[in-house]
């Protein structure tokens, strides 16, 4: 579990096994497919009922028995995957583990039962991969909108995509499993708590649906558990041919509601399983259609686990994402795009020659040029402190393509790139990326400070030697007499990089 969970391009060969693993808040559920010919074949899938949602207490607490049920799953999804190399599994979070209020506490015992990192995404990326799934599942038509909606354990993602772009993402806090404990805890039905309920989630959908009709769609498609249980309870009350519409749901509904509790719901082609969970998808459904003015929609084969095995393969490549959303920030917030490559250059000069004992790797190597090419994002802001704004604005933002863990490592190396180090500037990371941020951090640091003149001319001589947490840098002697400013702050720089364990010492030749 090293690196910076798979930034680098896959180099995959025909025949190669690939594992998306998603730890969704109902149930989690894992893929494995086959590389062959540049397609995707899946050979296996697997689904465990785990709701890790009902697991939650209101100060993002997770019940014991609920940890230990999907530990115990992972373990088993580890089994699995033990003879695929890491950088080709891709394990994603969603809504329950945001939700924690000490995600590590869980995540570190995950990690170590699947064997492989788990990272975090926010409900927009969870929307962007949801939409990549259904899109190469069921290829759009072009020129053409769609709609694409997932009801989750524990939030609903709306998308509006085009191709196998995802244009409008909306993440809202409403999933079958939560909206059912939300509203239903004691388990009790009434065509009057219904109505409560539904105008309550019908809010939530109104906040965006106006501008998602003025952009309009072609095609409306639902995923997930959830849509394709409701679909197939419309086909089984001869309602549809498995679509859900318009017309068929406020059926679905009076057949629920003729049941006093939750225990006495009987739904044709309602398993067992989905039963305890069915009020809320149901309720979370019928607003949708209610404010976005759905008539009928289909429902998709493909989910978000089969849109994070699409994405493993355009990482790295010019199709990766991350490229995309690093160059929007650098044109939003007007980067000194000359003064970015110029540290960036001299970033990827250090880093190519400590990289291997560092024990530093092409993920790592992508995270510090992203850094290096952000690090002055903060100046559109203020310039004092600018380095705090620039951090805070990647760790708070939506970034196409970035997890959570990845967005806090981008924000912590814009964080320290100058000035004093604080005591403790990793604290949201997880312990395995603790060694690599630090050492990045040092390499970045330097960039910044030999380039601080802003000077185009090229630094005639620049040596780095690593071994353990030690770093010697060589200089031109000349070069750096010429700049006593330099000498001056590069004087001070080992005390700073002292306090993240990194001895730094300068010579010269």
């Amino acid at each position: 579990m090293t690196g910076l969970l798979h930034t680098a391009r896959l180099p995959l060969q025909d025949g190669d096994l690939l594992a998306a693993v998603d730890l969704g808040s109902n149930s989690f559920h894992m893929v494995v497919a086959r590389y062959v010919l540049g397609q995707l074949r899946v050979v296996d899938r697997i689904k465990e009922p785990v709701r890790l949602a009902e697991g939650l207490d209101a100060r993002g607490g997770l019940d014991p028995a609920v940890r230990e049920r999907a530990l115990e799953c992972l373990a088993r999804f580890g089994q699995r995957i033990r003879d695929i190399p890491p950088q080709r599994v891709r394990a994603i979070a969603t809504n329950s583990v945001r939700r924690l209020s000490v995600p590590h506490a869980f995540l570190m015992p995950a990690e170590s039962a699947l064997g492989a990192a788990i990272e975090v995404v926010a409900g927009r990326e969870e929307a962007r991969l949801i939409y990549l799934g259904v899109a190469h599942a069921q290829p759009p038509k072009p020129g053409e909108l769609r709609l694409v909606i997932d009801i989750g354990g524990g939030s609903t993602e709306c998308i509006i995509g085009a191709g196998f772009e995802a244009i409008e993402r909306e993440s809202v806090q409403l999933g079958c499993v939560a909206t059912t404990r939300r509203f239903f805890d004691d388990g009790k039905l009434s065509a009057k708590r219904w109505q409560e309920a539904r105008a309550e989630v019908a809010a939530q959908f109104q906040q965006f649906a106006a501008a998602y009709r003025a952009l309009g769609w072609t095609e409306e498609l639902g995923t997930s558990g959830t849509i394709k249980a409701i679909g197939s309870i419309c086909a089984e009350l001869k309602l549809t041919k498995g679509a859900v519409s318009a017309e068929a749901l406020p059926v679905v509904r009076d057949r629920l509601l003729q049941a006093a509790h939750i225990d006495q719901i009987d739904l044709p082609g309602l398993s067992d399983e989905r039963r305890p969970v069915i009020a809320g998808g149901i309720l979370v459904l019928e607003a949708a259609f209610e404010a976005l003015g759905l008539q009928r929609m289909q429902v998709s084969k493909a989910a978000m686990r089969e849109g994070v095995l699409y994405d493993m393969l355009d990482r790295g490549s010019s199709l990766d994402p991350r490229e995309t959303a690093v160059e929007a920030l650098m044109q939003r917030y007007g980067n000194d795009r000359a003064q970015a490559s110029r540290v960036e250059a001299t970033a990827m000069r250090l880093f190519d020659q400590v990289a291997k004992p560092w024990r530093l790797d092409a993920d790592d190597r992508l995270m510090l040029s992203r850094a290096a090419r952000l690090h002055e994002l903060g100046l559109a802001i203020a310039h004092s402190k600018y380095h705090l704004h620039g951090a805070y604005v990647i760790e708070h933002s939506d970034i196409a393509g970035f997890s959570r863990q990845q967005q806090q490592f981008l924000a912590a190396l814009v964080r320290v790139h100058r000035r004093t180090i604080p005591k403790a500037p990793f604290d949201a990371l997880p312990d395995r990326l603790l060694a690599q941020v630090r050492r990045s951090t040092v390499l970045l640091r330097l960039a910044v400070l030999l380039h601080r003149a802003h000077e185009a001319d090229p630094i005639p001589q620049l040596d780095a030697h690593a071994q353990d947490d030690a770093l010697t840098v060589t200089l031109s002697g000349r070069w750096l007499e010429a700049r006593p400013l330099l000498q001056a702050d590069l004087a001070g720089e080992p005390e700073m990089v002292e306090r993240i364990g990194v001895a730094l010492r300068f010579e010269t030749a």
